[in-house]
């Protein structure tokens, strides 16, 4: 079988790396995209071409079309398609009161979180449309089903992923899936912040917190395994959203 190829945004750390160092395991080659990260990036491409995976790295702001364009363009231009693409550039800031949120903060959860996933989609789809083939993924968040009220921008974008996803499923087939994965609480080792306060553990049904390799097992299984399913988000969450 000829090799598979991903683009994988915001993966030059945390678990955008996990998610593209995953697929590279199961023989995808990979376009690790990254905005600011670039050692970070440059670091998952070397990890990633030691497995014997082809491996760019394309800096590109993914809330910009141009940017967008070029991303795929030279995606295709590498390695001649595009099969996969996983959205998972986004950004979680700090709690904000309601009446401290700026417009400006607003705009950028928007932009990072929602548009980007949109516009990548839109630009992706082009190709995979082309070849009758792809698959897009989604990373959500548990913040799109639970209340937040100090995270109000990110519970909205991440909302709206939902929708954009299961729009997607209907308007991109039968030949693309569209899926998502909404991760419960991760714990990334050597990358957590400090500033963050996790949901108390008794809160969790199968009472531990999730680990990388939870994702990436399912976006690895939404990559190559999943032909008849399309529009769903999947929740690895320990059970901490079922009421």
């Amino acid at each position: 079988m000829e090799n598979q190829i991903a683009v994988v945004t915001g993966s030059g750390r945390r678990l955008g790396r996990k998610i593209a160092i995953a697929l590279a395991e199961y023989g995808f080659d990979i376009v690790i995209n990254y905005n600011q990260s670039k050692s970070a990036a440059l670091k998952t491409v070397r990890d990633i071409r030691k497995l014997g995976r082809r491996c760019i790295a394309v800096k590109a702001d993914v809330t910009k079309i141009t940017h967008v364009r070029r991303l795929m363009k030279e995606t295709v231009r590498t390695f001649g398609k595009l099969d996969v693409l996983v959205n998972n550039a986004a950004i979680f800031p700090p709690p904000t009161e309601l009446r401290r949120i700026s417009e400006a903060l607003w705009d950028t959860v928007m932009n990072t979180n929602l548009k980007s996933s949109f516009l990548c989609a839109q630009e992706a789809s082009s190709y995979m449309i082309k070849r009758k083939s792809g698959r897009i993924i989604n990373i959500a968040s548990l913040g799109a089903y639970q209340t937040w009220p100090k995270h109000i921008p990110y519970c909205v974008s991440k909302a709206g992923l939902v929708m954009l996803t299961k729009v997607l499923a209907k308007a991109l087939a039968p030949h693309i899936t569209v899926n998502a994965v909404a991760p419960g609480t991760i714990i990334i080792p050597n990358e957590e912040s400090n500033s963050i306060v996790h949901p108390s553990i008794e809160k969790i049904p199968l009472k531990k917190y999730g680990k990388p390799s939870d994702i990436t097992d399912m976006v690895v299984f939404l990559a190559l395994s999943s032909k008849y399913i399309t529009g769903q988000v999947i929740k690895v969450d320990g059970g901490a959203t079922v009421s």
